[in-house]
């Protein structure tokens, strides 16, 4: 068997905590030579996903400018990749998600000739306007690659419908095999699990806790002031206490900070690293959020998770009841988390432990077909046993 060369590139949080534990994987398999490109996005919370997982960037981009537009973005990111790619030369250049730089670095590999893979392909909600631009970002993606990673049966079943040319591969999410890593490593490292609770003193024992992210853009502007006013109803109550990590761009904190800043039970703090954003996500009681990775991660874990959107591209937890859709609604949001506090019985629907999105063996199947190896796809315990 001929060694591959592979470029993954990857840039934000989320990108690299999907696809740190299958450069690990990629760099473990001797018939891999692996050359890793960072984007430069979201330079400190990458960082601390690259030092969790012990990995090195092999090339950066450093393409983040002040108040940079989407285009900008987007034109630096094909241009600087463009030399990067023709001087690795690479068997194939693997990519992420949904994001504009996954897009452009696609297409640069596309104009170039080489081979594209896909992780987390055939995620859809069928309307380009949310998430923006991801919608798009994800089907540009998928129209150029060679190998499209799809993550369950229902993505697998939206890239047959469009018809493209790639190769289609269920291989379960690689977030899953990331937070499978990262659980072990609390459960095992004791010391390590002390360091992370300590860091946290604030955290009342005798109080429920929702754990709080959001980010996107479709819900900039009415729709962050309509959680953060649900956030400052639920405040009101003196069994809980809201933790909520605030993304760092200033659409989001210019009107998060004001309304909720000044609330006694409610902890804005700071992005936090991924290992840190594990733990709390295993101390908490429910979850709301509009991110497209904790809705996976969620019900690995058991938890509850209200949707602040009102698609979403993963309805397979939609499907088996452990994620519900609250969209940017203060009312919705305020009676949604209500009724998980006080309805014991409505909760425990939620807490089934349902994973319909991995095993925590994603990245070997990625491995497996870049190599030409023989491997059995994802499937969930319900799949098989139709």
């Amino acid at each position: 068997m001929s060694r591959i060369k592979v470029l993954t590139i990857f840039g934000t949080r989320p990108e690299a905590i999907k696809m740190a534990p299958l450069v690990c994987a990629l760099q473990a398999d001797p018939q891999v030579e692996s050359v890793v490109c960072v984007t430069g996005q979201h330079r400190e919370m990458l960082d601390q996903v690259m030092q969790l997982f012990a990995l090195r960037a092999d090339f950066d981009l450093e393409v983040m400018v002040p108040d940079q537009t989407l285009n900008g973005l987007f034109a630096r990111v094909i241009d600087r990749i463009d030399g990067v790619i023709a001087q690795v030369r690479p068997d194939f250049v693997l990519v992420h998600g949904d994001t504009s730089s996954a897009s452009a670095c696609a297409l640069a590999a596309f104009h170039r000739r080489i081979r594209v893979g896909h992780v987390e392909a055939g995620l859809r909600t069928g309307d380009l306007e949310r998430p923006f631009p991801e919608e798009m970002n994800r089907r540009v993606v998928d129209v150029v690659s060679d190998f499209m990673f799809a993550p369950t049966q229902t993505s697998r079943h939206n890239l047959l419908t469009e018809n493209l040319s790639g190769k289609i591969v269920v291989t379960g999410n690689t977030v899953i095999d990331a937070l499978a890593m990262t659980t072990e490593r609390l459960k095992t490292d004791p010391a390590l699990a002390d360091q992370v609770k300590a860091r946290y003193p604030w955290i009342d024992a005798q109080r429920k806790v929702l754990l709080v992210t959001g980010h996107r853009r479709e819900s900039f502007g009415e729709g962050f002031v309509n959680i953060s006013d649900a956030l400052a109803d639920l405040a009101e109550r003196p069994d809980l206490q809201i933790i909520y990590p605030v993304h760092l761009n200033p659409q989001v904190r210019g009107i998060v900070m004001p309304r909720l800043g000044d609330l006694p039970n409610v902890h804005l703090i700071d992005p936090v690293d991924y290992l840190d954003f594990v733990w709390l996500m295993q101390r908490a009681d429910l979850i709301l959020t509009d991110s497209g990775g904790v809705q996976e991660e969620a019900p690995y874990l058991g938890k509850p998770v209200l949707v602040m959107r009102d698609v979403t591209e993963r309805p397979e937890a939609v499907q088996a009841g452990t994620v519900a859709l609250v969209g940017a609604d203060r009312r919705r949001i305020h009676q949604a988390v209500a009724r998980l506090l006080d309805d014991e019985s409505s909760a425990a629907g939620f807490q089934r432990r349902i994973n319909p999105y991995g095993d925590g063996r994603a990245c070997g199947r990625i491995v497996s077909a870049l190599l030409g190896r023989t491997f059995e796809e994802f499937s969930t315990a319900a799949e098989r046993a139709v």
